[in-house]
């Protein structure tokens, strides 16, 4: 059905009413087309971005620098690639009127210290380039060391994503560190179960649905400023069903499909008011004994940080291969 068949708004519309929507991906056409008020990268979409005609002068003008330097062609190729997303963070923040999410190098993931200097200069990167640090966020993978680096780098006025969570225990722990966002993954709690034969038989069941919609409730019970955004999805049925969330970044292909769907699209989270509860805060050993006990959450923590560090390898090499060439 087109936007001329009916008066009723699309889906897509209908969401931007009640939550921020946030497109999970670096590709300048599909972030000006779907006009999402912020934008996420990591390493594959960088990657992909780089070979978008939108990023070829950027491209070639870091590769020339690079060449014109000498040095160890590995270090290189690190400083490179560290500039290129920082070139890309910058196009894209001119493209949306919030945030861009950049992600600190996963190899970092249980190094407290080195994530916190290697956001620090990402952000000076970015100041230098005219981008302010409120109009970025760091992206860090969920660690016990993670969070600790994000609760150092928000005391000094650097927002963070904390990415990967998969755990109740990770999100409470975020939100305790004060961290700005924290990026539950739906789609890939559910596959977790469905590799294993859980298929839920609705959408209410979906595992990954039901988690965010608990730590929702729960950060807002809390009093928690911590905003939760609900990633990797699998379908616009799971996006449509958590509806009302802070926000929610999603993929270009989900965002088009919910544009063109004119259906009707009820808000499902609403915000319960703050209680005074005494709760304990979580530490290093609840943490690990939390995680240790939850399967699906150490695999997927795990698995995720090794995937995002194989995906940054790659784009390392593939920087290098280009400064032989």
């Amino acid at each position: 059905m087109s936007a001329s068949a009916t008066a009723s708004p699309s889906k897509l519309a209908q969401l931007r009413d009640m939550t921020v929507v946030v497109a999970d991906t670096g590709d300048a056409g599909a972030i000006e087309r779907l006009r999402p008020v912020d934008c996420t990268t990591n390493p594959t979409l960088v990657r992909k971005a780089l070979d978008l005609p939108v990023y070829a002068e950027l491209v070639e003008r870091e590769l020339e620098a690079a060449r014109t330097q000498g040095g160890d062609p590995a270090e290189t190729a690190r400083s490179v690639v560290d500039r290129l997303t920082i070139g890309v963070g910058v196009h894209l923040s001119g493209l949306v009127p919030g945030r861009v999410s950049t992600e600190v190098d996963a190899d970092l993931s249980y190094d407290t210290d080195a994530t916190v200097a290697k956001a620090r200069a990402f952000i000076a990167l970015f100041e230098a380039a005219g981008v302010k640090r409120d109009r970025v966020l760091i992206k860090i993978a969920a660690t016990w060391e993670g969070i600790r680096a994000a609760e150092q780098l928000q005391r000094e006025g650097i927002d963070c994503n904390l990415t990967l969570i998969f755990n109740h225990s990770q999100a409470i722990a975020c939100a305790e560190a004060g961290a700005f966002l924290i990026s539950p993954f739906v789609g890939r709690i559910l596959d977790w179960h469905v590799a294993r034969g859980d298929t839920p038989a609705s959408i209410d069941e979906d595992p990954g649905v039901r988690f965010v919609r608990d730590v929702y409730a729960e950060f807002k019970r809390r009093g928690s400023r911590t905003v939760v955004m609900g990633a990797s999805f699998r379908s616009t049925a799971q996006v449509e069903a958590l509806a009302g969330c802070d926000r929610l970044t999603i993929s270009p292909e989900l965002l088009e499909k919910l544009d063109t769907d004119y259906g009707d699209l009820p808000r499902v989270l609403v915000p319960e008011a703050p209680d005074d509860e005494p709760r304990t805060p979580i530490d290093a050993g609840r943490f690990a004994a939390d995680l240790e006990a939850d399967a699906m959450a150490s695999e997927k923590l795990r698995d995720g940080i090794k995937a995002f560090a194989a995906d940054l390898d790659a784009l390392r090499a593939s920087v290098a291969a280009r400064l032989k060439g």
